[in-house]
């Protein structure tokens, strides 16, 4: 049809126009309609009420964050792990051993967000008693974004450290100069209370988190350069790569410098594998994929006091934020604002989720019987 337009001659009175096709628009969500459609699919999927308001409420508040990939991306994967018992809705949380300032748990292979919750209460109100609160936590699902336990702590006036890995799961990143996976992407989450919101260092210890790559998957969308090596260590913009057989690696963090990042992931591994009485990375896995957690929680009034350490981390924040700037930077950011500045945007603009990943949420809900 095209090349019969262009053979004609029109006169000038008639100019020829041919429509484009529009660009394509993401589906948009309130938060309250995306934990509405969250927690009905947990329960038809066969989680307790109570328990799935809370994994919704967590999955909702990663997307409203900017952290789509630990947001409800993420309910396929939930609910067929309840599907096959690799994650117990309502599972024991037990404490297997414990002192004024330490507690290690078993989760029975219950839901990350509620456990982790749990754990975190537990050290705060450790911290508040004796200056320092330590917990492990073992056979436990995926407990989401670090971040939302930094912030736990930090409502309370907590510092807080967290360590996670895949429970020995999960290879995902090769050391430099390997092309086979070694390592999860073994996250980091570090909270400290400020004036201006708590400042929260929360990343993984590779190029990029693993969910964002599958987020990029689903949505048939390639990733950016610096992401993922195949099988053969070459870089590769496709996201399939990671998922194939042999599969490829996402790189350490750090470029040129990535034994930095790879070397951080170690001992993260060290720390909430070994240190917690879980397991760490090995060849072939001794059980489902999940987390084993490691956290620290520090109380500054037991340290060097309450008041000295907020005017401390003030004065900091504000004299970093005050660096004279480079022509192309209209303001210096710290920790944790991106974070409030997506998350400002999209309490009142909505959630948008590319087709991908919203078609793959309808089709659960088809199967399961629930409205979208």
């Amino acid at each position: 049809m095209v090349s019969r337009l262009r053979s004609l001659t029109l006169p000038a009175r008639f100019p020829l126009s041919i429509a484009q096709p529009k660009p394509s628009i993401m589906p948009t969500f309130s938060a309250a309609q995306l934990t509405d459609l969250s927690r009905n699919l947990l329960i038809a999927g066969g989680v307790g009420a109570e328990e799935a308001a809370l994994v919704a409420k967590s999955l909702v508040e990663a997307n409203l964050c900017g952290h789509d990939s630990h947001g409800v991306m993420r309910l396929p994967y939930y609910i067929d792990c309840v599907a096959k018992k690799e994650v117990v809705p309502g599972a024991k949380f037990e404490v297997t051993k414990e002192s004024d300032s330490l507690v290690l748990v078993d989760g029975h292979w219950g839901f990350g967000q509620s456990h982790a919750r749990k754990l975190m209460d537990l050290l705060i109100a450790k911290a508040t008693k004796t200056g320092v609160g330590v917990g492990t936590l073992i056979h436990c699902g995926h407990i989401g974004r670090l971040g939302e336990y930094c912030e736990q702590a930090a409502s309370a006036g907590m510092v807080s450290m967290i360590m996670v890995n895949t429970h020995g799961h999960a290879r995902r990143v090769a050391p430099p100069g390997g092309t086979a996976p070694r390592l999860g992407t073994n996250p980091l989450g570090i909270g400290v209370p400020s004036k201006d919101g708590t400042l929260i260092l929360d990343f993984g210890t590779s190029a990029t988190a693993e969910g964002k790559v599958r987020v990029k998957k689903i949505a048939g969308q390639t990733v950016p350069d610096g992401w993922l090596l195949d099988s053969d260590g070459k870089p590769t913009n496709d996201p399939n790569t990671l998922y194939g057989t042999p599969p490829g690696t996402i790189l350490p963090m750090g470029g040129n410098q990535a034994y930095k990042g790879f070397g951080l992931a170690l001992m993260i591994e060290v720390f909430a594998g070994a240190l917690s009485g879980g397991v760490t990375i090995r060849e072939k896995p001794i059980n489902q994929n999940g987390n084993c957690v490691f956290m620290q929680v520090l109380n500054p009034g037991a340290m060097g006091g309450t008041d000295h350490f907020a005017a401390e981390v003030n004065q900091l924040s504000d004299f970093i934020r005050g660096c004279p700037r480079s022509a192309d930077c209209k303001e210096i950011l710290l920790p944790g604002d991106p974070e409030r500045r997506v998350c400002a945007d999209r309490t009142k603009n909505g959630i948008p989720l590319d087709d991908g990943n919203w078609n793959q949420l309808k089709a659960l809900a088809d199967k399961l019987g629930v409205a979208a």
